[in-house]
């Protein structure tokens, strides 16, 4: 192809590639072409190959299923169901009557804790000394309380000495007093 001396490079690039496209969409037109046509067929009947036998076998397959499922043991009933809650026992006015009233017993008093008081330490404030004491418990806690504070839920301390911690039971009311050994 001669390219005049006005063309640039670009349109003829532009050029090129139309005609290589016009081309390309020739060439796939001219391949597309009418089918050929074929002489219709008449259906053949198909041979049976055993369908019969395979029935027979799978009936008879059936019949010893039954057979077998027939002597296989039953299931059990499940003794309890998880999902349930067993019946409630409904109480008749007259049997709560019957039973006797007792008197309220005595209150139940625990043993009181293993405490044991190892150190008083004092602070000096411009009002007095704080006296802070340091007492042990039987599970090694260790406490260090001023008047005031708490040992747990059952103890409240009163005072506390130089040598000694009077401490409030709650439960009883009863006076605990601790001294240095």
């Amino acid at each position: 192809m001669l390219v005049p001396l006005h063309m640039t490079p670009a349109r003829a690039a532009a050029y090129l590639g139309c005609a290589t496209v016009l081309g390309a969409w020739l060439a796939s037109a001219a391949g597309i072409g009418e089918r050929p046509s074929y002489p219709a067929q008449e259906p053949q009947p198909v041979q049976s190959t055993g369908t019969e036998t395979l029935a027979e076998d799978v009936q008879a397959q059936g019949i010893r299923l039954r057979e077998h499922l027939a002597t296989a043991p039953m299931p059990q009933r499940p003794s309890r169901n998880p999902f349930t809650f067993a019946p409630r026992q409904v109480a008749s006015r007259a049997a709560a009557a019957a039973v006797p009233v007792t008197a309220p017993s005595a209150p139940i008093v625990l043993p009181e804790p293993l405490l044991q008081l190892v150190g008083v330490a004092a602070d000096q404030m411009p009002d007095g000394a704080v006296r802070t004491a340091i007492i042990t418990a039987e599970g090694g806690e260790m406490f260090m309380v001023k008047a005031g504070d708490s040992i747990g839920a059952r103890y409240k301390v009163e005072s506390v000495g130089a040598d000694a911690v009077e401490l409030t039971d709650r439960t009883t009311g009863s006076i605990r007093r601790l001294t240095l050994r």
